[in-house]
């Protein structure tokens, strides 16, 4: 089955790609890799903001993280063509805007970790990194950057 498939059978649509607002790209592919630069967390189109372990759940979180890997996807398809061209997920560093006293940070990250797995297999097992921080732009809950091996061209 292919990426767009198990989206389809999930019902995610890739949202449209918007050019960033600050002075960065969205992605830049050296040899066979992409970087992808942070995505912060929205709801309903507006950034998702809030902190872990005062005004939002650890459900909330993985909820959070899990949108992002959405918009991650949708950004490794406008700088490929096709998902089908990523041949591995390498890795996620997942920042969790949090609480001195929250723990679960790794617990939000699986939102992203889990969908990823789900639509790339066993190309999409990454290794991860997951920080609790004391803010993230625009007061956005979860951030998220990914860097991903493609096929050979």
């Amino acid at each position: 089955m292919s990426v767009y498939e198990k989206l389809r059978a999930l019902e995610i649509t890739l949202p449209e790609v918007a050019p960033p607002a600050a002075a960065f790209v969205l992605s830049v592919r050296t040899g066979n890799l992409l970087f992808v630069s942070g995505h912060i967390a929205k709801k309903d189109g507006t950034p998702w903001t809030g902190k872990l372990g005062a005004s939002l759940t650890t459900a909330q979180g993985k909820e959070a993280a899990r949108s992002i890997a959405i918009d991650l996807m949708a950004t490794m398809h406008a700088a490929t063509g096709d998902l089908n061209k990523i041949a591995r997920i390498v890795k996620l560093l997942v920042l969790v805007n949090s609480t001195l006293e929250f723990t679960e940070q790794q617990l939000v990250a699986n939102g992203a970790s889990e969908l990823l797995g789900q639509i790339f297999g066993d190309s999409g097992l990454h290794a991860r990194s997951a920080f609790g921080v004391a803010q993230i732009p625009l007061g956005c809950c979860v951030e998220i950057e990914l860097i991903a091996e493609l096929t050979p061209a």
